[in-house]
């Protein structure tokens, strides 16, 4: 029988987190600057766990090894995607991400391209995405300089904006703002410039100036177009759709039955409350909820008022 794999994770305190993460969904917090929640995730550094079914109990990237048939016989040694929410009460550093073949040279895992879909954001919020560089010698110089006013580009951002933030990108989450991120299985971050913020014990965080000027791209970022097909009981909008993972934002009206496109499917209810139906098994839905839907599920119902986003790994 096919059954959801509802998880439990790791939460992580971060100098720029808040409380959000309770206050907007209720999770149990560890402390008061809590930055990310790893909602799906079977990377070493916060693994899920199954809460519910034949498999509870059971550690995502255990399960990912051992159980290959619930995912299809995969290709990827390791669970290849990330789901989070951020909680950024204040900016996050100006950072960078390297790609495959330099994270895998240099730190030892995959790299690292996200997308950012707003959940909320504060009036006047802002995101640093991009530069304004013509040239690997011009970026180098403006970064050693500290010339960000001129350097960085800043967006303002609102509650459903989408970002498609390939490796090599400079950028940055504002204060105020509330993400879901999905992203390849990576924690590699290259910080450029970090407000020159002091941490508890009064140190500057550590900056990596010559990886992230290795690893910027040139250019501005260009981020996807999402495209929006309207049903009877759901708006499903493919946001977008690259090498490593392809996402969608779901916006359930009623009874709605999907079909099974890809190997598994990563889901996150981000509003609303309804039902998934699974092989005559009914299941309640909730903000906050994250899942799995294994290769066994080859159809389910989704029913009531969700807002959905669920991805899946290109392999």
């Amino acid at each position: 029988m096919a059954e959801p794999l509802f998880l439990e994770s790791v939460m992580h305190d971060k100098i720029w987190g808040g409380t959000k993460l309770r206050d907007e969904f209720g999770y149990d917090i560890p402390t008061e600057t809590t930055g990310e929640y790893w909602a799906i995730s079977a990377h070493p550094n916060g693994i899920s766990t199954v809460k519910n079914g034949r498999f509870k109990g059971r550690k995502l990237d255990e399960l990912y090894r051992e159980e290959p048939t619930l995912f299809g016989n995969p290709k990827s040694p390791v669970f290849p995607l990330l789901t989070k929410i951020l909680d950024a009460n204040d900016w996050l550093s100006v950072q960078v991400h390297p790609d495959d073949a330099y994270a895998l040279e240099h730190e030892g895992e995959l790299g690292k391209t996200e997308c950012w879909y707003v959940i909320s954001a504060d009036e006047g919020a802002e995101i640093i995405y991009g530069h304004n560089a013509r040239s690997k010698e011009k970026l180098a110089r403006m970064i050693e300089s500290g010339d960000w006013e001129h350097l960085l580009t800043k967006i303002p951002v609102k509650a459903g904006d989408f970002f498609y933030v390939p490796s090599g990108t400079m950028h940055a989450i504002g204060k105020g703002i509330m993400i879901l991120e999905t992203q390849q299985s990576s924690d590699t971050t290259y910080r450029v410039y970090d407000f020159d913020r002091k941490d508890a014990q009064g140190n500057l965080r550590e900056l990596h100036i010559d990886k992230s000027i290795d690893v910027l791209s040139i250019g501005k970022p260009a981020n996807s177009v999402p495209e929006t097909l309207r049903l009877k009981y759901m708006d499903s909008t493919l946001l977008v759709s690259n090498p490593f993972f392809a996402v969608y934002k779901w916006l359930v009206m009623g009874p709605v039955t999907i079909k099974r496109s890809a190997p598994y499917l990563l889901v996150s209810v981000l509003s609303g409350s309804g039902h998934l139906m699974l092989d005559h098994q009914v299941y309640s839905l909730k903000k906050g909820d994250h899942f799995i839907l294994p290769n066994s599920a080859s159809s389910w119902e989704f029913d009531g008022n969700l807002e959905i986003i669920a991805s899946h790994p290109n392999e």
